[in-house]
């Protein structure tokens, strides 16, 4: 063959062949943020159109930053906290249907889920719209249902995993029984129908959750990459894609290499590109970590350790899995967010953005592929999900499925205005009953009726609109005193 004949064979034609990585002008960072020192293999770091939420080094009990996406540059000090976890937080996640609502996970063994407003409070919140109360140990992982409204998964260090309906604050399902050891990460399909899980005992599960069973294991030598877009926790050893119909056989291996660190895998379905991300850890984590080989190709070792983002696009014919490119920096990452699809710039051609964690900053770093028109690129910007629930949780758990609702950036996404969560208790007083002793005239009373206890909650829930209503004013009249001292500056 003459060598522009072998040239084409061996040049693959895809669109993502050129994707480059670009970290964003020091004055778009986020500066002086006390990233968490905790031992977890989370990412630490959630983002969204509206928010970029960091977990953070907390005195006295656990604590996370919202910072609104605008906000760049150097925090202040005293820049408000969420606050009310009485151990470190471990992991975060946004709701995927209401851009104001974040869950949060923690080593006090709770899950609170907070709502988030526009403005800058004042003050720390420091109380969570409900408090999720099942595990018996720590929490390290949580995900929200992709499709389906108010739908939690929670996972903890006591191998249980757990379904809540966050709008009435109970428990749906509990899977137990099925993991013989530690999580370390779980993952919803497309449609929220099944699960993947990966374990400290080096097997792969696909569970029904509805159904409470097993659908399929993979041995204890091969681990898959996840099918959720979020990344979190160890891939031990190998790195496989593994199709669910043989869930046995993997269709591409990749060995990892020793570094000491854990590997934050990051999918984006618009795109088939999965994302690989070193993160440093504070001690050598319990299974070997990440790099990756297709089988018959072997990559380099990940240079800097755990300062790379490696990414790869998956496609339907072998070899299956293309190494594209590898984006390095000299500094180690200690955490990642990943940014929804709607929330990135169409018109630059970005189709990722990663906010990487540095000891004392975050720093967004933006994945574009270069094109020359202006025009809005249709076959990189596929409709993607959008932040409606394609069902409400009863669906759900009644058996119902639904892919997600989608919607076209081609004009670009709008955030939607604070939405509040509701969340509605079902007979809370007859099922459990507050904890103490029973005193006269007080609301465990049989004498004391239920008008006049909802009488009170009503108060309350007024009181704390009224509170709520006055941190906005004075944050808008501290916003107008700044605009005028920098005026006469």
């Amino acid at each position: 063959l003459c060598p522009a004949a072998m040239s084409r064979r061996v040049v693959r034609q895809s669109k993502f062949r050129h994707v480059f990585g670009q970290p964003v002008k020091a004055d778009q960072m986020y500066e002086d943020i006390r990233v968490s020192k905790v031992t977890c293999d989370s990412s630490f770091c959630a983002v969204n159109p509206k928010f970029v939420a960091i977990i953070v080094e907390s005195g006295g009990g656990g604590a996370f930053i919202v910072l609104p996406l605008a906000k760049t540059g150097r925090v202040d000090k005293n820049h408000p906290l969420v606050t009310g976890h009485t151990a470190p937080v471990l992991d975060i996640d946004w709701c995927p249907h209401n851009d104001n609502v974040i869950a949060s996970a923690s080593e006090d063994t709770t899950v609170m889920v907070w709502q988030i407003p526009d403005y800058v409070p004042v003050r720390n919140i420091t109380e969570p719209v409900v408090t999720l109360e099942g595990h018996s140990k720590r929490v390290s992982i949580i995900s929200w249902h992709p499709t389906a409204r108010n739908v939690l998964l929670s996972a903890g260090c006591d191998n249980l995993v757990i379904l809540w309906n966050v709008g009435t604050g109970e428990t749906l399902l509990v899977l137990d029984n099925m993991h013989t050891d530690l999580i370390y990460n779980v993952g919803w399909n497309r449609n929220g129908s099944l699960l993947v899980t990966t374990c400290k005992d080096k097997k792969v599960r696909i569970i029904d959750p509805r159904k409470q069973q097993i659908v399929a294991v993979s041995g204890p030598h091969r681990v898959p990459l996840p099918a959720s877009h979020r990344g979190r926790s160890h891939l031990p050893q190998h790195a496989a894609l593994t199709p669910q119909k043989n869930f046995e056989e993997p269709i591409a291996l990749q060995e990892m290499d020793t570094s000491n660190g854990v590997l934050l895998p990051f999918y984006d379905a618009d795109s088939s590109i999965v994302y690989l991300c070193g993160k440093v850890t504070a001690s050598p984590p319990a299974c070997p970590s990440p790099g990756v080989a297709v089988p018959g190709r072997h990559l380099s070792p990940r240079p800097q350790g755990d300062s790379s983002i490696r990414y790869f696009e998956i496609t339907d014919e072998a070899p299956y899995v293309h190494y594209l490119n590898t984006y390095s920096s000299k500094e180690p990452q200690r955490g990642m967010g990943f940014m929804p699809k709607r929330g990135l710039d169409v018109s630059k051609c970005e189709i990722a953005r990663f906010f990487k964690l540095h000891e004392r900053k975050c720093e967004p770093i933006v994945m574009t592929v270069p094109r020359k028109s202006d025009l809005f690129q249709d076959d990189l910007y596929p409709d993607t999900p959008g932040p409606e629930p394609a069902l409400e949780a009863d669906e759900w758990l009644s058996g119902k499925d639904a892919d997600p609702i989608l919607i076209s950036l081609r004009d670009g996404y709008v955030p939607i205005k604070n939405r509040e969560l509701k969340v509605v208790k079902k007979n809370i007083l007859d099922s459990k009953p507050p904890p103490g002793p029973r005193r006269s005239h007080s609301v465990c009373d049989p004498d004391f009726s239920r008008p006049a206890l909802e009488e009170v909650l009503e108060e309350i829930r007024a009181l704390k609109e009224t509170v709520q209503a006055q941190e906005k004013r004075i944050s808008d009249l501290e916003n107008k005193l700044g605009q005028f001292t920098n005026g006469t500056d």
